[in-house]
Parts: C-alpha cells; sequence; structure tokens
C-alpha cells in the first residue's frame, strides 16, 4: 500500500483525503503541524508528501527545505494563492510538483500516481542496469539511485536525481528545454522553461565545485563530463 503523509492544518482535508485515497489503497497520514510532520518522516516510512504553503510555526518553504536537506521524497507542494513565483520558490527548494487549491481530488490522485509511476520506471532502469558512474569526483549509482562527491552523499530530490542521470547518461548530447520537460514529465508546463532553468541551476550548485553541466545559448544544456 502506498503511504502518504499530509503536511496541512486543513483538518477537513485531511478527512476528505483520507476517504478518496482509500478506493486508491493510499494509506494517509496527516500533521497539522510542520514539527509534528517533520518528526513522521524521521519515524516512518512515507512513498510522497503532500505540504501545504500556508502552515502554521513555518511555511511551506521552509519545510520543504528542511526535508530536502537529507531526504529525497518526491513533495506535490499545495498553494492556496496559486501564483506562479510561489510554484517557482517551491521547484527551487526542491518540491517535485505542486497543485493550487482549491483542487479536485481525482487530480491530485492523477499526479500522484505520475510521480510514483516515474520513479518505479526511474528504479527499475537503474536495477537493470545496476551500474555505477562516475565523472571526476562524483559517483551515480544507479542500483542504489544514491549519488555521492567525494565519498559524501548528496541530498537530491527525486527530481534532481532523475535530471542528472538523464544527462549522465548521454553526456556530450545537448537537450532542448522542450526535450527535457517531456523526459522529465515532473514539471507542470504552466511555468514554462523556466522551471528547466531553475532544477539544472539547483542541481549545478549541489555537484560544485564540478563543472559538468554547460548552457548552450538558444539550444538547451549538455553534460560535458566523460565517464571514467
Amino acid at each position: 500500500m502506498i503511504r502518504i503523509l499530509l503536511i496541512d492544518d486543513d483538518t477537513q482535508l485531511a478527512t476528505l483525503l483520507s476517504q478518496y485515497f482509500e478506493q486508491f489503497s493510499f494509506e494517509l497520514e496527516s500533521a497539522t503541524l510542520p514539527s509534528q510532520g517533520i518528526a513522521l518522516l524521521d519515524q516512518h516510512h512515507y512513498d510522497l508528501v503532500i505540504l501545504d504553503i500556508m502552515l502554521p510555526e513555518m511555511d511551506g518553504f521552509e519545510v520543504c527545505k528542511t526535508i530536502r536537506k537529507d531526504n529525497d521524497i518526491p513533495i506535490i507542494m499545495l498553494t492556496a494563492r496559486g501564483e506562479v513565483m510561489d510554484r517557482i520558490v517551491g521547484i527551487e527548494l526542491g518540491a517535485d510538483d505542486y497543485l493550487p487549491k482549491p483542487f479536485e481530488p481525482r487530480e491530485l490522485v492523477a499526479r500522484i500516481h505520475g510521480i510514483l509511476k516515474r520513479a518505479q520506471v526511474n528504479n527499475e532502469s537503474g536495477n537493470i542496469t545496476d551500474s555505477v558512474l562516475t565523472f571526476e569526483t562524483l559517483c551515480i549509482d544507479t542500483g542504489k539511485r544514491q549519488v555521492t562527491m567525494t565519498d559524501e552523499t548528496l541530498p537530491l530530490s527525486s527530481l534532481e536525481y532523475q535530471l542528472l542521470l538523464l544527462f549522465a547518461t548521454s553526456p556530450q548530447k545537448t537537450f532542448t528545454r522542450d526535450e527535457l520537460l517531456n523526459k522529465l514529465k515532473g514539471i507542470d508546463a504552466d511555468i514554462y522553461t523556466r522551471s528547466i532553468d531553475i532544477l539544472v541551476s539547483r542541481l549545478r550548485q549541489k555537484i560544485k565545485p564540478l563543472d559538468l553541466i554547460r548552457t548552450i545559448r538558444g539550444l538547451g544544456y549538455v553534460f560535458v563530463g566523460k565517464p571514467t
């Protein structure tokens, strides 16, 4: 059964989703406070987090940032305002998707299925090859879905990992932003290609000081690393 953690102070929403999710074999656990949600994540296994932006104690952006320090669990952010900037900030901090409130529960389920399916395909791909890709001090273990630099594990989100693996398995290939959007299928087109730029920038920051991802003006991006 898929286990989902909802961090939202709307108890009515938690009740509604819990009942609705049952028909899809989703088990929902909820927390009304960020501190409670973070504690639950540390204590139990979940397959996905649904995170509201407007929360007591700290906002959803801070919660997302805290989770991403050491956890790559998929995160869907909920925003009542539905502003593009909120969505961009969420992606910058490591969210995998977002959904403006109010929303139809069936749309949320579709997004959950999409994220989990991508993760499953990615895992199966990694298990089949069961390989370790090395570029200088960067090491990608596809079997474990683990990325290290100089023996230190990098806390990559699921989208960051998928992007890095896409680049690393096709070095020297130039990808347009549209190609990356189509292959990742985890970024809403409402943000247009800005979301890809944010994701690439975030990945670059995490693999510094290595300079392996280059921008091709007017085209897109290319991974210039040479496997060792």
